[in-house]
């Protein structure tokens, strides 16, 4: 009902032809009957029989070829049946020349006449031919339920479906036989596993093996063009069969299909066994479940957690690791630094509870014995407290504890006043963390972003006397070397009103013969504890990053510096940026010099650029 083919046919010059011509020539094989057998082949292979019957036409004035595409021979061209001698052909059987009958029939027969003749042709008198909606097709009589279903030429498209899977087979194993696959294959390394992506990239990098793909592609797509318009015939003849004819298509091959057969011919090619190979789980399916097809694996070469290179002697190990991981029994663990006790201590035996008992009484067991040292004024002596003074308590570690840092816990003063004073205690606290000059020094942020604040104790004595103590415990703890601590004082008074107080500076030196009242600091006590220091061991580690022992022991040090510095600088005070503590412990503690101090901290912040899964952090300058 799409298509049509129309020979005109001038049967005096075909039997002329055929009568007078050379046994030994072609054209005694162009009788009526090989016009009839190309005509029913037309249905099959529309091409080569238009070739072969333009070629015929050509040759010969005895045929006139036709090929009409719009509409089904017959549907709109009843005046002309008898004109000419057409051949309208479904099969070979459906034969039959209409010549001049419509002439000697009455007009009020001649429709009728067609009619019976197409349905005797197309429908071999086995229904009547019907033409509806753009469609053409025959209503079958009871005898012939499968009158619309030309099996025969089913049965030939069906055929020509085989071919075309056959020949699309023979074109996937030409190219696997192919010298482009086999260099391709030989060139491929194998002391290192191959993903997908590496495969990609060298078939990408070998030209001649990229060529012999283009080439499979296309003889892959004009085989799929072939067989979609052989299907799509297939179709339409059997869409009136009472049974669809079963088709396979060949699927297509991406390049995704020959990137895993690579893998598969590299891994999964043991025994004599060609199996399947899969990269999610890098295991082998293989055909049969007696023998097994899969080879060694080599191990995986990238970054973090990859290798970096395979072992010589066992491909299926890891031979070395990436910055920042460890060799462990031919796998690459992330690398982690072992335990910094040996360098630096920070913790305590106390537990949070027994500390926090500990501060509260105020307990010798957990103080720190410094030196007080003031210009200003003397402990257990009265002062004139107009004045700011100055004292500070140092532990003097460089001198006399050269293997231990100090952890502050708690501060507590114990001040008095002359009875009637009304002078307050106004102090500021500094903390240098490791030694050096004053500038050195942090201030401590009291009640300030949750920081404690300091409680005031009233003491049961005869005069005005109170515990000041600062408690920081295990939330607030920090190094320490030196405590500054700065004392002035304020001037309490009534507000007007009555409800507040009001705080003014001491006016002495305004008005000399008013006395405010004296001041006393019986004593100052600092709370925390000592921890272990090995400044030589340390040494050792710094000295490790020019002069490694052994391979990998740079690596391993600066591992180790990492986490004593992170470590350090996390003991920090509260605030928008961590203070670099660690620059202080070296240039104060080590004795190293500025350049070797920036040295090193440069190193550190490389090697920890290269490690998994890590943020640094800025932090601020304290010690110069």
């Amino acid at each position: 009902g799409e298509e049509s083919l129309t020979i005109f046919v001038d049967k005096r010059k075909l039997s002329k032809r055929s009568e007078g011509s050379d046994p030994n020539t072609n054209s005694s094989a162009v009788t009526l009957e090989t016009l009839h057998q190309l005509a029913a082949s037309y249905f099959i292979d529309r091409d080569s029989t238009l070739r072969r019957l333009h070629h015929i036409q050509i040759a010969s004035t005895a045929i006139k070829v036709t090929e009409t595409r719009t509409g089904p021979l017959g549907c709109s061209n009843y005046d002309n049946l008898d004109s000419v001698s057409s051949v309208l052909v479904q099969s070979p059987e459906n034969k039959i020349q209409l010549q001049g009958l419509q002439v000697i029939l009455p007009e009020y027969l001649q429709e009728h006449f067609v009619q019976a003749a197409l349905s005797y042709i197309a429908c071999n008198s086995e229904g009547e031919f019907i033409c509806k909606d753009n469609d053409c097709w025959c209503q079958c009589g009871p005898k012939f339920p499968e009158c619309n279903c030309p099996y025969m030429d089913i049965q030939a498209m069906e055929e020509n479906l085989l071919r075309i899977s056959e020949t699309w087979n023979t074109y996937n194993s030409e190219f696997e036989e192919s010298d482009e696959f086999k260099l391709f294959m030989k060139r491929l390394p194998m002391n290192y596993f191959l993903n997908t992506s590496t495969v990609m990239h060298l078939w990408t990098m070998d030209s001649n093996f990229q060529r012999r793909y283009e080439q499979l592609e296309n003889s892959m797509k004009q085989l799929f063009l072939k067989a979609q318009k052989t299907v799509h015939k297939l179709f339409g003849l059997s869409k009136r069969c009472h049974k669809q004819p079963l088709i396979r298509m060949p699927r297509q091959r991406s390049s995704n299909y020959w990137l895993n057969r690579i893998q598969s011919f590299l891994y999964c090619n043991e025994n004599g066994l060609l199996g399947s190979f899969s990269e999610e789980t890098h295991t082998c399916t293989c055909p049969s479940d007696q023998v097994a097809c899969h080879g060694f694996l080599p191990c995986t070469v990238g970054d973090g957690s990859a290798c970096l290179s395979c072992a010589t002697d066992n491909r299926t190990r890891c031979g070395s690791c990436n910055s920042g991981y460890m060799l462990s029994q031919g796998v690459c663990k992330p690398e982690v630094a072992e335990s910094t006790e040996h360098y630096i201590g920070f913790e305590t035996d106390l537990q949070d509870l027994e500390m926090k008992y500990l501060l509260q009484k105020t307990d010798r067991r957990i103080e720190v014995h410094a030196i007080f040292i003031s210009n200003d004024m003397r402990l257990n002596s009265w002062f004139d407290p107009s004045w700011r003074k100055r004292m500070l308590l140092t532990l003097k570690s460089n001198k006399y504890k050269s293997s231990l840092v100090h952890m502050i816990l708690g501060l507590s003063l114990q001040i008095c006043l002359t009875k009637n004073s009304t002078l307050e205690p106004v102090l500021a606290v500094y903390v240098n963390p490791f030694g050096g000059s004053h500038s050195e020094s942090w201030f401590m942020p009291v009640n300030e972003n949750n920081f404690p604040d300091w409680e005031r104790t009233k003491l049961d004595l005869p005069l005005q006397c109170y515990n000041w103590t600062l408690t920081l415990g295990n939330k607030w703890k920090t190094f320490f070397e030196t405590v500054h601590i700065y004392l002035r004082s304020r001037i309490k008074s009534n507000s007007p009103n009555g409800n507040e107080s009001i705080y003014y500076e001491p006016l002495e030196f305004i008005d000399p013969s008013r006395n405010l009242g004296y001041m006393k600091i019986n004593n100052i006590q600092v709370f925390g504890y000592s921890m272990h220091f090995d400044p030589e061991a340390i040494r050792d580690l710094i000295l490790q990053l020019d002069y490694p022992y052994t391979q990998g022991s740079q690596d391993s040090a600066l591992l180790q510096l990492l986490e004593i510095r992170d470590r350090v600088n996390k003991l920090s005070p509260p605030g928008q940026r961590r203070l670099d503590l660690f620059s202080c412990l070296l240039r104060h503690r080590l004795k190293l010099s500025t350049s070797e101090v920036v040295r090193i901290q440069s190193a550190l912040q490389a090697f920890n650029a290269k490690l998994p899964n890590t943020v640094d952090y800025d932090t601020t300058k304290l010690c110069s």
